[in-house]
């Protein structure tokens, strides 16, 4: 039996650790371009129309990217789905007369991605990449602070001191802050959720 080279062990090892199946999907992805703040609206209207003109052996699916992220509000944590693309929406789907029409008029669409007024395909790769980034297991912490900022302590020993921020690392999730203590400003490292903005 001839052995698999490295590049096929590879690919067989990342499509297991990823879940992928190489199994042919129907359809090409597209990419709609839609009114900023519409996306959501714009999937609900193709699904209606795609069962109102019986096009459901034509369009297969459609998606919003998004990406949970958790923001902190008054020191709580607060998950939100923020969109990864805003203004686009993808839709995988056999490509004719009656599906571009339909959807190309859909209320909220204003085009497909072209290339000479036809619409294009997103290459495969790119789709997994997507996908993959929408499933990511541990949502990122989305920060409103900044390096200037003017922050009151909310908990720990220094709660209810104020300070300016000194310096942010997003990765360990800390802030560290200039407080100052009988006139002298002494540097406090402190996790996002023990300050709150003061605005």
């Amino acid at each position: 039996m001839g052995r698999q080279t490295l590049k096929q062990r590879l690919a067989a090892k990342r499509a297991e650790e990823s879940g992928e199946i190489n199994e042919p999907t129907q359809g090409m992805w597209y990419v709609l371009h839609t009114y900023s703040g519409y996306e959501n609206k714009v999937k609900k209207t193709i699904e209606s129309r795609v069962d109102a003109l019986d096009l459901n052996d034509q369009v297969y699916e459609i998606v919003v990217p998004t990406q949970e992220e958790i923001e902190i509000r008054s020191g709580q944590r607060h998950p939100v789905q923020r969109k990864v693309f805003p203004g686009y929406v993808l839709v995988r789907m056999d490509l004719s007369d009656d599906t571009w029409y339909a959807i190309r008029n859909t209320p909220g669409v204003t085009g497909f991605i072209n290339i000479d007024n036809k619409p294009v395909p997103l290459p495969d790769e790119t789709v997994q990449k997507i996908v993959k980034g929408m499933a990511a297991e541990t949502p990122v912490v989305k920060m409103t602070f900044q390096i200037g900022d003017t922050v009151r302590i909310i908990d720990g020993p220094f709660a209810d001191f104020r300070g300016e921020i000194d310096e942010i690392n997003n990765e360990k999730g800390k802030i560290r802050v200039l407080v100052s203590f009988f006139g002298r400003e002494t540097p406090v490292e402190l996790d996002f959720l023990q300050a709150e903005r003061e605005t």
